[in-house]
């Protein structure tokens, strides 16, 4: 029943245990002597190809295993609605440890799966996997999501947990209103905050690239709103400190982001730069970030604050950290340590290109 292996993703306090199912059926979990359910408001979900179960991170971490059962629904009726016994699988897990802790990270692979799998595992195993946007070129198509769970389920195989952000491909085409549905959110909303382990990350969403206006969007999005709304997310976070970055046991603190927002751009991707100023602002004055991690720009770079690159006041160290090529995919490993974050680019043809030590923002 099951088209892929499961995807563990880290949203907020939880994870979403998402998989993609072969036809119509009814998905639950069970973790120790404990059931969760895809339903909504108590309607067992079965219309979608994907389905999400909500776990608590404690519960999922002291188990280290979880049961996928899949219950396939031969007619559902309003009323007694025919289904088959259910299909159940085990799947071992593994928490993202305290330390060394080892991460590979993939930005614009824009559909492809062979060649990013093959970059990460030049790199080796992983503890934390990072889909920083664009995985896929558009969302005009909803089986384009398959290659999303596809990568996951190569280089996790539902063992280790997965962080997702949206890109600005991902905005295109008539499921990219849907896409929330499709993919891990919080809410619905793709930007929230995760904590695995030692590590505290923040996920924000840029949106497109050009302004909303632009013909080539005719006239289907409305990201300047959405952007002020981080605005004052990005504020709430900071008013619960003690929750988020500052509390207790948090040693490494993330900012992830498809769009290196604080770089300058050339017309007409020079939007927005107040807005992305505060941002900056705000990241840089109260979470004291130890590493941003992007991609979007097609490269495999280093930029310090305050370098040649810097335009909106960078908070910390910003790590561009994908390069597609028509021979080759790059992207970049991170093994993330007491006082420093080593960054390693690696690529689909088995080499290891560049190593480069970030200190933390504390060391």
């Amino acid at each position: 029943m099951l088209k892929t292996l499961p995807a563990v993703f880290a949203v907020d306090r939880s994870y979403q245990i998402m998989v993609q199912v072969k036809s119509e059926a009814l998905m639950y979990v069970k973790i120790g002597d404990k059931t969760y359910y895809d339903d909504s408001n108590g309607i067992m979900n079965s219309l979608y190809p994907i389905h999400r179960v909500c776990v608590p991170m404690e519960d999922l971490d002291r188990e280290k295993k979880y049961t996928v059962c899949i219950r396939p629904v031969t007619t559902r009726k309003p009323y007694f609605t025919d289904t088959k016994k259910p299909v159940e699988k085990t799947f071992d897990f593994v928490p993202v440890p305290e330390n060394n802790i080892r991460i590979y990270h993939i930005s614009d692979a824009h559909n492809a799966v062979d060649t990013p799998v093959k970059a990460a595992k030049t790199f080796g195993n992983i503890d934390l996997l990072i889909l920083n946007g664009d995985v896929i070129d558009h969302s005009g198509d909803w089986k384009k999501f398959i290659n999303i769970y596809e990568i996951c389920a190569r280089l996790t195989a539902g063992r280790v947990p997965v962080v997702f952000s949206r890109g600005n491909h991902d905005m295109r085409g008539k499921f990219a209103e849907r896409f929330a549905d499709y993919t891990p959110s919080h809410h619905q909303k793709t930007y929230y905050t995760f904590r695995l382990g030692s590590v505290w990350g923040v996920i924000l969403d840029c949106g497109e690239d050009k302004v909303d206006e632009n013909p080539e969007y005719g006239y289907t999005v409305a990201c300047h709103g959405f952007r002020e709304k981080q605005t004052e997310f990005l504020k709430t976070v900071i008013e619960n400190e003690k929750r988020e970055y500052g509390a207790e046991g948090v040693k490494t603190r993330l900012v992830i982001v498809h769009n290196p927002f604080t770089h300058q751009f050339e017309p007409p991707f020079n939007i927005e730069e107040d807005i992305y100023r505060q941002w900056a602002a705000l990241l840089k004055a109260n979470i004291k970030p130890d590493l941003m991690i992007c991609g979007h720009d097609h490269e495999y770079a280093v930029h310090k604050a305050g370098g040649a690159y810097d335009h909106l006041g960078q908070p910390c160290t910003l790590v561009v950290a994908s390069e597609p090529r028509h021979d080759r995919f790059i992207g970049c490993g991170f093994v993330v340590g007491e006082s420093q974050i080593e960054a390693i680019f690696t690529d689909s043809l088995g080499n290891t290109l560049l190593k480069e030590s970030i200190p933390k923002a504390g060391a």
